[in-house]
């Protein structure tokens, strides 16, 4: 983590703020072994999205990341979850895929960056770092802060996510 923490410094996106880190069961549930998540806080002003997503997943390469097929199992993985207020690329897109139905998730991969990240209120493993470093944060497109979805999730998705 801290390794993949000084990459992104290199490349120019030193974190601001990091989350604690934490250990979580592998997603799609039984595809592998547990997984260590955080969440980084970086300066992306004058940044376009695309070109960070780019850096990330150099740095991701550098680590031995393969994307052979989705949610392969990985080495590491950087996840561009959100740029304040942008949805990427627009509102309409941006709802069919958080509203995408959890069968067709595993076979449809969208050909653009969706920002925010479609499916970050559903997931614990983001919420829960997400609020170390931004409870107030609010969901662009759902009006809720990070604090506010991860109270919507059940307990035992919150549960699962526990302090390294």
């Amino acid at each position: 983590m801290r390794a993949a923490l000084d990459a992104l410094a290199e490349a120019g996106f030193a974190p601001i703020v990091t989350s604690s880190i934490y250990v979580t069961p592998c997603f799609p549930a039984g595809a592998g072994p547990d997984y260590v998540n955080a969440v980084a806080q970086i300066n992306g002003a004058g940044q376009r999205p695309e070109a960070i997503l780019d850096v990330l997943h150099k740095i991701e390469a550098r680590f031995g990341r393969t994307r052979e097929y989705r949610w392969a199992g990985r080495t590491l993985d950087l996840d561009l979850i959100a740029m304040g207020d942008l949805v990427l690329p627009d509102a309409q897109t941006h709802r069919r895929w958080r509203e995408l139905a959890p069968e067709d998730q595993a076979r449809q991969a969208p050909d653009q960056l969706i920002l925010p990240h479609p499916r970050l209120q559903d997931r614990a493993f983001v919420l829960v770092p997400l609020c170390d470093v931004a409870p107030d944060w609010r969901h662009p497109v759902l009006g809720l802060t990070a604090r506010a979805l991860l109270a919507a999730l059940p307990a035992a998705d919150v549960a699962a996510v526990k302090p390294l």
